[in-house]
Order: structure tokens, then sequence, then C-alpha cells
């Protein structure tokens, strides 16, 4: 059973707390948390590339030589893909690269991050995180407090206006719910730090999708 302790924003212990053994027992699915990463990467794609094929090139309308009696090959237009400023063969197009998998898929891949990053002692409790001023610069100074110097992901039950305001200008911090976060998210930062409000909400969820 894993125990953590619950710090303030002092960088002070207020308090600790129990996970569920029969969620966070430790156990990471990699190549279900491979399945996860790579939709979550898909599901972000634009899309957008296009090649032009013989059709939309511009030109190309009359045949550059008549058809025999030259000793050269029959050519019927100069925007064939074998020339230069020819269309393009089996080019990319606009498409939709997103997909999905099953609900408790996604599920047990966000398990198993959040039991990788246990395994390796890289999660944070926070009793809250509560930003009142909305400066970066305090937001700053309790990231040094709390000794955390890397790519930080917070997961809070509902983040102020406040603290969203105040983490938005750190690049190496994310700042997340804990309805939407997943398995990418979780691996994508080095720490991982949740206040106990959404600890509490996300074991909920997690249960709720086994």
């Amino acid at each position: 059973m894993f125990t953590l302790p619950v710090a303030n924003l002092s960088g002070k212990e207020v308090g600790k707390v129990e996970l569920d053994e029969k969620l966070f027992d430790g156990k990471v699915n990699i190549p279900l948390l491979h399945q996860a990463v790579l939709m979550y990467a898909a599901n972000k794609r634009q899309g957008t590339a296009s090649t032009k094929t013989r059709a939309n090139v511009s030109g190309g309308n009359s045949k550059p030589w008549r058809q025999k009696g030259t000793g050269r090959a029959r050519v019927g237009s100069s925007r064939s893909p074998l020339w230069r400023k020819g269309g393009v063969v089996f080019g990319p197009h606009p498409r939709d690269y997103s997909y999905q998998l099953p609900k408790k898929m996604k599920n047990r891949a966000l398990l198993s991050s959040l039991n990788s990053r246990l395994n390796d002692n890289l999660v944070v409790v926070l009793d809250a995180l509560n930003i009142d001023s909305g400066k970066t610069k305090d937001f700053a100074k309790a990231l040094q407090t709390l000794r955390l110097e890397r790519k930080v992901l917070f997961v809070c039950d509902k983040p102020s206006d406040l603290a969203l305001r105040s983490s938005r200008n750190i690049k190496t911090v994310g700042l997340t719910q804990w309805e939407t976060v997943n398995a990418a998210d979780v691996l994508r930062y080095d720490k991982l730090v949740l206040t106990q409000k959404a600890l509490e909400n996300l074991t909920a969820r997690l249960k709720k999708g086994e």
C-alpha cells in the first residue's frame, strides 16, 4: 500500500493519505500505455498535409509533341508525375487520424501511468492549490519551496482563475483537472502533483471505470 504525505504550499507536512491498494498496486502495463500514447498523439494530428495530383496541377493541357514520328516516347501531358512540375502520385491528402480505444483500456492506461509515477516516487500530494495573488512569481516561489524543479503536472479539483493565471507563463508547468487528465499527460511530465480533493475524485473515477 502506498502512503503519501500531504504538504501545503509552504512545504510543511499537514497529514498523510493512503491510496487504495486494489487500484494502486504498482503494476504497470507497458504495452497498454504504448497504445494509449499512440492514440492521444494521433488524435492531436491536424491531418492538413496535401499534395496536388496531375488533375490539380496547372498547365499541361496539350500534348508536348505529336504521338508518332518523333522517335521519342509518347506523352499525353507535361504534368505527368514523371515530369518536372508534374503531379504527385500517392501523396498525402487531408484526412482524420483520430481514433478511440475502449473506455476501460483508457482507464487502465491512466492507472498504469499513475502506478509508474508512484513506483518512481514522483507523486506529490498538496492539501490545496491556492495562489490568491494570481502572480507568476508566487507560483514560482511555491515550486521552489516544494523542490519541483523539472516539468511538473498539477492535477486539481477545480483550478481557480488566479491559479491558472499565475502558472500559465511557466513553460515547465501544466495545469489540468482530474476529469480530463489522461495517461499521455501524466507521462509527458517529470513529476505529478495532485491536490487532495483531486486525488479523491480521481480514485473514484478509476474505480467507476473498472
